[in-house]
């Protein structure tokens, strides 16, 4: 009827909710309250509130009268004084005594983040994290990846490594806690007892990997189990890598890592087609035990990823393994070639670059040789923004065409 409204219809998603304004104390999550959002760096205002503050955002044309708007990036410029940018935000939390060394070894300057526990790591920590696998803990880099405001909230939110050691560390006993110049084998069995056994935590009934297997990076997937037979039809399409199950960290808890390779994945060219005219392309990477993969791109036979992802160098460095698949919605996905990615030489130059005085891409090149490291031809190691990078294109083997174009660029320990 006219001058009635009628509600609005219940939109059902087949995703969960989102955790933000959640707290998490040993992995159980538990609401906020208005005040406590309120003092949170990173809590949202309501309308009231933003419209008296100076960081509110407003928008364009009549959205600049409303007191919740959003302004566009010039206006924010030059009417958000009191706005703080994530990076800020984090380089706060950094600043923080407790979060100026490794919670896990007391090494200075921790540039990583587990963002399972919320935890300021060192990069000899963040190697063993990622042994125990993404389903216990999830690492980030605090530079090189790029982070949302809700994940600083939950880091601030977390308590860092102050909150965190005293709960996960509440109990040592007669154990002593490594120290940055221990042994591998020391850092690796001190981090799984600490978060995969949790043998050290105040309350046993907190422990959130033992008995519950899920993290609260994990809630969304746990989450998803709630709609039953739909979810359960869909995943029962999935080709049977997706089924195999997870190794067990033991496999890898020993490994030393040497460092970090950032890859970005460019683009494909001219692959090979698996469907009627078309396929639907993506790239799974392998090092050692750890894998990783792209996102799909719908029917292309060019398809353009820009996509990074990040692995540990375990030693002694292995091939960089590719593989380019087609995703099937009812079948196995095909295979559309693989190829093998020597980086040892990129890992060479990343070290000669740490640890001498060379400069430029000429320099390097001179050094390598002089060392007796050959470089191909058609994969140059160059120096870019202080940065050491490999520009490589692969010809896919195992198939009848395609290429694929890559960035790699070795992460120096110090970062």
């Amino acid at each position: 009827m006219e001058g009635q409204h009628n509600p609005p219809a219940h939109q059902f998603v087949d995703s969960p909710k989102p955790y933000h304004g959640r707290r998490k104390a040993c992995g159980v999550p538990t609401k906020m309250g208005a005040s406590d959002q309120a003092n949170q760096p990173g809590a949202k205002m309501g309308t009231g509130d933003q419209a008296n503050h100076p960081g509110s955002k407003m928008g364009t044309g009549d959205q600049a009268n409303q007191p919740g708007a959003k302004m566009g990036t010039s206006d924010q410029a030059n009417n958000q004084p009191g706005s703080i940018a994530t990076t800020e935000r984090l380089d706060r939390l950094l600043s923080q005594p407790a979060n100026r060394c490794c919670a896990d070894c007391g090494a200075p300057d921790p540039k990583w983040v587990s963002l399972t526990f919320g935890a300021f790591i060192c990069i000899k920590c963040s190697g063993a994290h990622r042994s125990l696998g993404v389903h216990i803990s999830k690492v980030v880099s605090v530079k090189l990846d790029e982070w949302t405001d809700e994940q600083v909230d939950f880091l601030t939110d977390s308590g860092g490594n102050g909150a965190l050691n005293t709960t996960y560390e509440a109990f040592l006993g007669n154990y002593t806690k490594p120290r940055q110049d221990c042994s591998a084998d020391d850092r690796n069995d001190f981090i799984r007892r600490k978060y995969e056994f949790q043998q050290f935590l105040s309350n046993q009934q907190l422990s959130c990997v033992s008995q519950n297997g899920k993290h609260h990076y994990q809630q969304q997937q746990s989450s998803s189990n709630r709609y039953g037979l739909g979810h359960a039809f869909r995943n029962s399409w999935r080709r049977k890598e997706d089924h195999k199950p997870v190794k067990k960290p033991v496999e890898v808890g020993m490994v030393e890592f040497v460092g970090l390779i950032k890859v970005n994945i460019l683009r494909g060219t001219n692959l090979a087609i698996r469907d009627v005219m078309s396929s639907d392309p993506y790239v799974i990477l392998n090092l050692g035990h750890q894998s990783m993969k792209t996102k799909v791109i719908k029917s292309s036979l060019n398809p353009v990823w820009n996509e990074r992802l990040l692995l540990s160098i375990p030693d002694p460095i292995p091939l960089l393994k590719l593989q380019v698949y087609d995703k099937d919605t009812f079948t196995t996905d095909d295979r559309m070639g693989e190829a093998e990615i020597n980086i040892q030489p990129l890992v060479a130059a990343a070290r000669a670059y740490e640890t001498k005085s060379v400069t430029d891409t000429v320099e390097l090149n001179k050094l390598l040789a002089k060392d007796g490291i050959w470089i191909p031809r058609d994969s140059p190691i160059s120096v870019i923004d202080n940065k050491v990078k490999q520009e490589v294109t692969v010809r896919l083997q195992n198939v009848e065409r395609g290429h694929l174009e890559m960035e790699l660029e070795c992460v120096p320990l110090t970062q």
